[in-house]
This record gives C-alpha cells, structure tokens and sequence, in this order.
C-alpha cells in the first residue's frame, strides 16, 4: 500500500527533470532544498537534496514536491538533515534578521560580541555571515540605522544638536564627520529641506523612450524613466522640493552618456557613483537587488527571504517602489512568484523590455 501511495503522491517522472534532480543529490547541492524532497522506498526516509547522508541506490529514489507530499506517502523526515524543519541558511538568514532589528532599537551601538552571542555564533562568524546575508557589516547598518533617526529628528527636533544627539551620536563632530555619507549635504541643509543643496539633472533619449539622471555632489540620486521630459523634471522636483534644481552642463554629459548606455545594455557594468538615500530597510532590499546577476529575475519572497526577512514581502515591494535610480538598482529584476511581471514605476513594458535586454532575447 505505501508503495503505491508513493508512486501516486511523487512528482510526475520525467527522466530529463528526474536527471537533473539526481545529479542535484549526487553534488549535494544546498541550493535545491526546498525545491523537491528525495524519498528512499528501503528506508522509508525522506531528506533534503544537500542531505550528508551517504547516497542511495538511484533505483529506490523517488522524489517529492512537499514534506507533507512525502509524509503523506508514508515517508518520515531524515534524523541527519532535518527536511521538515528550517534550512541551516533559511535559520542563518533569520538570525541576522533578528540582529537587524536588535540593532534598529538599540539606544546605542551594540557590541558585536553582544550581537553574536544573541545569534548563538562566534563573533567572526556572526560579522561574516552579516555581511554576506545583509550586505553590510554590523557598524554600517548601525551607521545607516543612525542616518535614519537623523533624517527624522532634523524634522522634529528643537536645533540641530539634539536631533545628532537623539539618533545616537556621542558628539556633534563625529556626525558632522560623516554627514555628507548619510545625508547626502550638511544637517541644516536637510533640515531646510535640502534648500542649500544642488541637484544637476538632463533629458536625454535612449532605448525605452526618455531618460532623465539627476546628480548631487555625492553621486546620481536618480534615474527616471519616461516619454515626456517636463513630466519627468516635475517628478524630480517633487522629489527635492527645496533643492537647486539645475540643468546640466557639458561635464554633465558623460555621466548621462554612461546611464544612456546602462539602459541600452542593461547588463554592462556601470561605474558611476550612486548617491542611495532611503531607510535601513530600503537599503537593505536595493542592496539584494544589485547582487542579483543580470539576466535573472526573482520573486518578492525570494527576495524578502535572501534579505532575512520572510514574512515582510510586502515592506520588500514598497522599498521596490520607493526606488529612484532605474535599472543601476535593478528593481524590474523583481517579479510575482508566478513569474508575472507588475508593478514596475517606470511601467510593465519597460520592464519586460529590460529583462529581455539582459538575457539576449
């Protein structure tokens, strides 16, 4: 009877996808769990591909979509890898999740022995697997962390110094050391709502209609996309409503050259300054975006998972939104779990058009 069941609850045989998956198991390959589940009818035990375990006879392998698609068929989980509880990266990702946010409330900078220990890891491997899963080191999320209440105290606060105080900071001067990093112009210019700050921006036509590329002094802070060139320079202004909007000049036009020819070949390298300006949050997903190799796309959860933070699909689709810089933050990398492209700022079209470019079809 389990037999059969087995044979009803596996995934469709299918000798090119079933090769595949053996091959998968053969190379332990981590990056197939969760993808399919492989069963051993002599055993009656069901792992995950990467499992350490030594190999079965292929003849007795059957494969499976689901844990409970194996359980159901009569197969328990394997002792050794564990297929039915959380993968050692899924668990990893979840632990530099929770010291995000350890971080985020922290009144001030944790220690990163503190922060390993609450991860249950050695400090070298905590800062190590922070970098790789969160993209920044501790100190700089906790920097990006700082900019964050910044920004919001300079709105809030009585003067200057209490908003630099409140956010975190020991003194003035240290902030003022790193003020253009984290605001992009000085403190009181972001408190006047950027009225002391220069934004250079030019139109120019590419591929996908026009593009317009605004710079601080720091780097471009954004990309538009559109067909219309005031429409465009509106929703720039909208974007810096106290900053010097001004048009560009002739030394200008090698950097919009350079954007003209990242959204012509999307998949070129672009070594053009960015000046990012969003939450920790934000940073953290714009971060994951760029990692993704040009020519791939991902889903929101996907995303949300590589970022620690599985449950905050929807926070990841508003950072995808929120961002400024077209295509050198590659948001239209991201698409629904069914593969469906939506919700592109610059439009579904564009969109389909840009990951088309990147993967030569």
């Amino acid at each position: 009877m389990t037999m059969t069941r087995t044979l009803q609850k596996a995934l469709p045989l299918d000798d090119a996808e079933d090769d595949a998956r053996w091959a998968a198991v053969l190379a332990r390959d981590a990056a197939s769990d969760g993808r399919f589940y492989t069963a051993v009818l002599t055993t009656g035990i069901y792992c995950r591909p990467s499992c350490p375990a030594r190999h079965p006879a292929r003849r007795n392998v059957r494969f499976f979509a689901s844990c409970a698609d194996a359980e159901a068929a009569g197969f328990r989980p394997c002792k050794r890898c564990k297929p039915n509880e959380a993968a050692p990266a899924e668990q990893l990702a979840s632990k530099m999740a929770d010291a995000c946010r350890l971080i985020e409330d922290a009144e001030e900078e944790p220690r990163l022995d503190d922060l390993a220990a609450a991860a249950g890891l050695s400090p070298s491997h905590f800062h190590r697997s922070f970098k790789a899963i969160i993209g920044v080191t501790p100190r700089a999320y906790w920097s990006a962390e700082r900019g964050k209440r910044v920004r919001a105290n300079l709105g809030t606060s009585a003067s200057v110094t209490e908003a630099i105080h409140e956010a975190g900071f020991n003194s003035s001067g240290r902030f003022y050391a790193t003020s253009d990093a984290v605001l992009g112009m000085t403190p009181s210019a972001f408190r006047a709502g950027g009225s002391n700050a220069d934004i250079t921006f030019a139109v120019a036509p590419c591929a996908l209609g026009l593009v317009l590329v605004a710079a601080s002094a720091k780097g471009v802070c954004a990309i538009y996309l559109g067909d219309d060139a005031e429409v465009l320079e509106r929703e720039l202004r909208k974007s810096f409503p106290s900053a010097r909007v001004i048009g560009g000049n002739p030394e200008f036009e090698a950097i919009v050259a350079k954007v003209v020819s990242l959204v012509d070949a999307p998949a070129a390298p672009f070594d053009v300054p960015l000046d990012i300006r969003g939450t920790a949050f934000q940073h953290r997903v714009w971060q994951a975006m760029r990692a993704i190799p040009p020519g791939e796309t991902i889903s929101y959860t996907e995303l949300a998972h590589r970022i620690g933070a599985p449950s905050a699909v929807r926070a990841v689709a508003a950072a995808c939104a929120a961002n400024r810089i077209a295509v050198a933050i590659p948001c239209h990398r991201i698409v629904r779990s069914d593969g469906a492209l939506s919700g592109y700022r610059w439009g579904v079209d564009r969109k389909r058009k840009l990951i088309r470019r990147e993967s030569g079809s």
